[in-house]
C-alpha cells in the first residue's frame, strides 16, 4: 500500500489509494470475456488483487464483459457499486436485483469518496461513460476507457487545465477490440484496419495533445484470444512494446501500461505482471458446437430481436444467420435485395446474445464470420 496515488492493472482497472484502497474501476480480474474468446494478456499480481478487493467503491463504465465481467462480479458484493446515469438504467436495475449495493453518479457532479479523492462521471448516449478522478487536488486521472467524444470532450479539456498533472487512460492499439472477421462474397478475408499496424505511439501523442494531458497510460486493450476459432485474431493484438512506437511529445509523457504512481512524490514504478498462459480452448468448452442448427423457436427469437431494431431496414435489405451450416434469412425488404450480411455463428453463443440483447458482444468475440453481400445470395430459405 502507499499513501496517495493510483495503480493500473488487468485490462481497464484503475485502483485509487488514499492511505487505503478507495476505488477500483472495471475490474475484469479473472475468467474470460466475450463467450470465452478473450482472456487477460497478463495476470493480476497478489498486491494489486489485494488492493482491488479491499477498495470500498467499484465503478463500472459500461456493460461490455471486459469491463463489467460476469466471472469477476461476485468478488465485489461487499463494495459500493458506482454507476453512470445511463438512460434505461439496465445495469443499475440488474445489479440491484442481484443484491448489490448500488449508487448512481449524476452527470458532471463531483462526489467525494475519501478525504483526498473525489470523482466526476459523465455518461453518454452510447451507454458508455468516462470518470474523472481527482487525487489530492493536484492530480487528475481521466479514465476514458472505451468511450469516444459524444459532447463531453471540450468541458473535460477545460477541467484538465486546472491540474498540474493529468493522466489519460484510454483504449489504444491496432484496433482489434472490434469485429474484424469480415469476408467478401467469394470467401476472401477483408483485412481489418488493425492489419496496417499503424504506429500506436503516434495516435497516443495526438490524443495527449488534443486533451492537454501531461501523461498517458495505455489502457482498456490488454487481452488476447484463447478460443481455437478466434485465435487467428492474436496476429492483430497490441503488445506492451507496441505502445511506444512512434510516440514523440514535448508536452506529455507515456507511462507503462501497468504502473504505480505516487502522487505525493510525483514518481512512478512499473508493475511487471507475468504474462497469462497462452492456452487454446475449444468452442465446446463454452457451450458452442458449430454443428448445431437453429430450432424453429430459436429463429423466431432471432428474427423478433432484429426486426425490433428500427433503423436496420434503412441500410440493410436482409440479414442471414448461417448456423450449423443452414441459412436463416430475416427479410427487411421484399424487393431489391441489394445489400445484406450473413453471420456465421454457433447456436449457443448466438442464442445467449439474443436472449440478453447483447449482439455486439458476439461480434467483438471475432469467431463469428460476417460475409458482406452486394446482392442476395443464391441460397434462400
Amino acid at each position: 500500500m502507499f499513501n496517495l496515488g493510483f495503480e493500473t492493472i488487468a485490462n481497464a482497472t484503475l485502483v485509487a489509494h488514499d492511505k487505503v484502497p478507495v476505488l477500483v474501476t472495471d475490474p475484469w480480474v479473472r475468467g474470460s470475456a466475450y463467450f470465452g474468446s478473450w482472456t487477460l494478456s497478463h495476470e493480476v499480481p497478489a498486491p494489486q488483487m489485494e488492493a482491488i478487493l479491499k477498495a470500498k467503491y467499484v465503478w463500472f463504465s459500461h456493460g461490455h464483459p471486459d469491463h463489467l465481467n460476469g466471472e469477476s462480479l461476485d468478488l465485489f458484493r461487499n463494495h459500493t457499486v458506482l454507476l453512470p446515469d445511463h438512460v434505461g438504467s439496465r445495469i443499475l436495475n440488474d445489479l440491484t436485483a442481484q443484491g448489490f449495493k448500488t449508487q448512481v453518479l449524476k452527470d458532471n457532479v463531483w462526489v467525494s469518496l475519501s478525504e483526498r479523492i473525489r470523482v466526476l462521471c459523465i455518461a453518454d448516449y452510447n451507454q458508455d461513460a468516462i470518470l474523472l478522478v481527482e487525487i489530492g487536488k493536484k492530480h487528475l486521472v481521466v479514465n476514458l476507457n472505451d468511450a469516444y467524444d459524444r459532447g463531453w470532450a471540450d468541458p473535460v479539456r477545460k477541467m484538465i487545465k486546472n491540474y498540474p498533472k493529468s493522466f489519460m487512460l484510454a483504449l489504444s492499439g491496432f484496433g482489434d477490440a472490434y469485429m474484424m472477421n469480415y469476408f467478401d462474397e467469394k470467401g476472401g478475408r477483408i483485412l481489418p484496419p488493425a492489419a496496417k499496424k499503424a504506429a500506436v505511439g503516434e495516435q497516443i501523442a495526438r490524443a495527449t495533445q488534443s486533451f492537454g494531458v501531461t501523461h498517458f497510460v495505455p489502457f482498456s486493450s490488454m487481452h488476447k484470444y484463447q478460443r481455437t476459432d478466434s485465435a487467428w485474431a492474436n496476429e492483430y493484438t497490441t503488445s506492451l512494446d507496441d505502445y511506444g512506437v512512434g510516440f514523440e511529445s514535448s508536452t506529455s509523457e507515456l507511462l507503462p501500461a501497468y504502473v504505480r504512481y505516487d502522487c505525493e512524490a510525483d514518481s512512478y514504478e512499473r508493475i511487471q505482471p507475468p504474462e497469462a498462459p497462452s492456452t487454446l480452448l475449444k468452442p465446446e468448452d463454452f457451450g458452442d458446437n458449430w454443428g448445431d442448427a437453429l430450432e424453429q423457436e430459436d429463429f423466431k427469437k432471432v428474427a423478433q430481436y432484429f426486426r425490433s431494431i428500427e433503423h436496420l431496414d434503412t441500410f440493410l435489405d436482409h440479414v442471414n444467420f448461417r448456423v450449423g451450416g443452414k441459412d436463416n434469412v430475416i427479410e427487411f425488404k421484399r424487393r431489391g435485395f441489394n445489400r445484406g450480411v450473413t453471420f456465421e455463428a454457433p447456436r449457443g453463443s448466438l442464442m445467449t446474445a439474443v436472449g440478453y440483447e447483447v449482439f455486439d458482444d458476439l461480434l467483438i468475440c471475432n469467431f463469428v464470420k460476417a460475409t458482406l453481400h452486394g446482392k442476395w445470395p443464391q441460397t434462400r430459405l
